[in-house]
This record gives structure tokens, sequence and C-alpha cells, in this order.
């Protein structure tokens, strides 16, 4: 029997190499002699450069670079032998970077990201691909395109504070200091999200709750990143405003869109395509994945999903999913071709523990869901 396993990380407790490890382990308690065939899979946030290096030559570049409130942070990316650079803005501006009282998108900036891809730049990278999940900041790009030489000025010429809360008094984009080399190298936008920039199911509205943004904050950076879309639309020629995926971590999406001609891709579409996932799955009995938590935004471009409909698209075989929690919604996996959704908790038991015991956890729920298999396997 072989068993492809394309895990997402378990954020905070597993990374997507050690969730595999852990569902081969379990598999192997049941069945030593099963074939594991284990591909890192990430949906463009946290562990999108581990899985690249895992799947393709390359090494790690470390970086000094400014965190979402422009602190000094050492940030890595990835340098693939062809000359691709791979990078998680997560990694110089995401969340994780920041305390729960400092999460603030009205002062949030990708500085730090833009700063990462001049150093990719540096290094002679001769294309990037750029992961949009996790973000902590709302201000559209505005610091990734500061980091690359663009200036943004008010009314009265004067350079606009870092963050989203700032978009409203922009009244110029100097371009004209934007680092060339940007211009000459392909760059690939990979996410997860279609949301566009603004509106009730734009970037503010759908994700700066998470980001520390109350009711008025949200009023006022959705107010503001349609501002900023205006004036970039007179000033470049593009509109980006109703743009799938504009919207994508705090505007980021709609900042590479205007200001490095970027492609907008599914992060775990081209995952999938760099591991050579569908020859892998050829001579595959099951194929297991999973997240840390699922639920009704799963469907959206995520792991387990992106997982699911590439495996069904190829052969009929079933696609197991693993969840360290299974929220609201989370039936809708169904739809897009997981045939087994599992959650590794064994019963009431808090946050801290679960993701403290993360590999026992999943690697003994991989044990009991391979006892059933084999059960109705020998029954049929």
């Amino acid at each position: 029997m072989k068993i492809v396993i394309a895990c997402d990380s378990f954020k905070g407790s597993l990374s997507a190499v050690e969730a595999g490890q852990s569902l081969a382990d379990g598999i192997h308690r049941m069945d030593p002699k099963a074939v594991t065939d284990i591909l890192p899979a990430a949906d463009g946030g946290e562990g999108t450069v581990e899985a690249f290096l895992y799947a393709r030559k390359g090494r790690r570049c470390a970086v000094e670079v400014q965190d979402p409130l422009g602190r000094p942070v050492v940030a890595e990316f990835a340098l693939l032998d062809d000359g691709t650079a791979v990078i998680e803005m997560a990694a110089a501006s995401g969340l994780p970077l920041l305390k729960g009282e400092e999460r603030n998108p009205m002062r949030a900036t990708t500085y730090g990201t833009g700063q990462l891809m001049k150093a990719a730049l540096e290094a002679g990278c001769r294309k990037m691909i750029l992961g949009l999940g996790g973000s902590a900041t709302n201000d559209g790009g505005m610091g990734m395109a500061r980091a690359l030489g663009a200036v943004f000025l008010d009314r009265k010429g004067r350079p606009l504070e870092a963050g989203g809360g700032s978009l409203g008094e922009l009244a110029r984009i100097d371009l004209s200091g934007l680092d060339p080399a940007i211009s000459r190298v392909p760059v690939i936008a990979a996410g997860d999200v279609t949301n566009p920039l603004c509106g009730s199911n734009g970037a503010s509205v759908v994700y700066g709750p998470q980001k520390g943004a109350d009711r008025d904050m949200i009023r006022i950076l959705d107010r503001n990143l349609k501002h900023f879309a205006e004036v970039a639309a007179e000033q470049t020629g593009r509109d980006v405003l109703d743009t799938p995926g504009a919207g994508a971590a705090g505007g980021l999406g709609a900042g590479l869109l205007l200001f490095c001609d970027a492609a907008m891709e599914s992060g775990i579409k081209m995952l999938l395509d760099a591991v050579e996932f569908d020859q892998r799955i050829r001579d595959a009995d099951l194929v297991f994945t999973g997240e840390g938590q699922t639920d009704g935004q799963s469907v959206c471009g995520k792991v387990p999903t992106g997982v699911a409909e590439r495996v069904k698209r190829q052969k009929q075989i079933p696609v197991i999913a693993f969840a360290g929690s299974i929220g609201t919604g989370a039936e809708a996996v169904y739809s897009c071709g997981v045939d087994a959704l599992f959650s590794i908790a064994p019963g009431p038991v808090t946050l801290e523990m679960a993701m403290l015991h993360g590999r026992e956890l999943l690697r003994d729920t991989a044990e009991r869901v391979m006892r059933f298999y084999r059960a109705v396997k020998t029954q049929g």
C-alpha cells in the first residue's frame, strides 16, 4: 500500500514536515510495510519557503528587516537553484511577530516584505514567488513599495506615515525611484484568497478584526484603501479595486499588481506543481492531508481542499483530512473532494495542551484511521 501525505503546518505546533512525519508514524504503527511519500504543503502562508526547499534544491538567505512596527527582525527567504526566490511576507510582516496587544493595522507596515524582495533582487533572483498568508498589515502594499524606492506623498508633498491609517491622506505617488530591477523579474503573488480590495468582502472587513481592528478602524481602513486605489489608478492607469486577490494580505495583493506587475496564482497549486504531485499519486492507494483548523474558509484555496481537488481530477482514491480543530462550515470540504475529516483532539482539551502534544495526537489519529480502513477493506 502507498499513501501520499500532503499536509500543511499545524501553526504553533508542527511544521508541515513534522506533521507529515507524524502521520507516517501512525500509518506504520498499523502497517509497517506501507510506503509513505511525504510532501510538505503550503498555500502561500507559513511553511511556503520550507515546502519549496523540501521539493527543490536551493538555500536559505537570512536578512535583517523591519517587522510590522518597524523594529529589526531577522527573516529568511529561499533562493532556489533555478534562480527563483521564494518569500513569505509573514516572515517580515506577519501576525506571529506581534504580541496580541501590539496588533494595529493602522500602523503596521509591509516595509520589511519590500526589504526581503530587494534582498532577493540583489541576490540575483530571476523570478520571485511571494506568499501572501498571515499578514499583520492593511497598508495596500505601500510599505513594500517604499522599500523598493516608491514615495507616497500627501497634499503638501510630505511623505505619508507608515500603515493603513495614513492612506486617506495620499495625494501623489512618486515612482521615479522605484528599483528598476523589479520590472525585469516576474513576480508571482501566491495566496489562498480571492477577496477584492474593499467592501463587505474586502481586506479590512474580512481580515481586519484578526489584525486588531475594531469597528471604527475597519471603516477607516476600508475607506483609505479605496482612496489609495483611486489615486493609484489615476497615476498608473491600473484599476485594481475589484480585482480578485487584490485584498490579500491587507491589500498587499493590490500593491504587487500596481507596482510589480505581479501575476496572482493559487499558492497550493504552485506548490503541488513544484513537487510533481500528479505523478506521485499515480500509484497511490490513499492520500492524507491536514491543517491546524478546518472550517468554512478551508474551501478557499487551503491545502486540504487544494490537495483533494487535485487528487480527484486524476483518480478516485480516498482523501482523508486531519484537523487540530473543526470549526463552523467545515462540512463544505466534502464538496471539494475530501472523503472524511477527523479531528485529532481526543476529547475536551485546552488549545495549549493540544498544541504541545500535536505530534502524538496526529500520530494516534492516523493509526486509528488506518485500523478502520483495514477493517473495512477486510470485510469488503
